[in-house]
């Protein structure tokens, strides 16, 4: 459905049936679970920001770092040979092979 934005976090809008109201979860994290709820887009946004704020303060009060929800490292597996032709444009365009790589991507969005 939707997405909601609060700092550096991405989390999801869906609308459950079963409970009447909207629902949504953090996206991205790998070991903590972040999930709110709302009856309306209004009150689910909010839940989704103090989740998040309880989250981050919860991290701090424990000495522990928060996860982030991407790191901005990705992991890609791909042909030899697709990755020799990757490569070889980096090369041409004077650009490194993730430069390249990023560039490409965001061109595609």
């Amino acid at each position: 459905m939707g997405r909601l934005r609060y700092k550096g976090y991405l989390g999801s809008v869906e609308y459950s049936e079963e409970d009447d109201c909207f629902v949504g979860t953090v996206l991205g994290l790998r070991k903590a679970a972040i999930i709110y709820e709302g009856n309306s887009v209004e009150t689910l946004k909010k839940d989704f920001e103090e989740s998040v704020d309880y989250y981050l303060d919860d991290c701090k009060a424990r000495g522990i770092r928060p996860e982030t929800p991407y790191s901005g490292r990705l992991l890609l597996r791909i042909s030899p040979a697709l990755h020799g032709e990757i490569a070889e444009k980096a090369s041409d365009s004077g650009l490194s092979l993730n430069e390249f790589i990023a560039r490409t991507l965001r061109a595609a969005l």
